[in-house]
């Protein structure tokens, strides 16, 4: 699909020292891709926020302790 889009001098002059000849439509498609990425991210981020609740986790009081019980109860490690 075709798209007109109003963008000044300046910034077409940087997107074409960027892209390279004939490559002004792959760079702003990419770049509207990535920005389309972010929000829809962004956007996910916040629709999550406040899901998972935070009980505290086994770790807490002593983290090196439970990492070394973590690594004891492995029977293929060794060491």
């Amino acid at each position: 699909m075709r798209m007109h889009l109003e963008v000044d001098d300046a910034l077409v002059a940087e997107v074409d020292a960027l892209a390279g000849p004939r490559g002004r439509s792959a760079f702003v498609r990419e770049a509207v891709q990535q920005a389309v990425d972010r929000r829809r991210r962004a956007y996910r981020i916040r629709q999550s926020a406040g899901v998972v609740r935070d009980g505290g986790h086994e770790w807490d009081a002593d983290a090196a302790d439970w990492v070394r019980r973590q690594r004891s109860g492995d029977p293929k490690r060794v060491g």
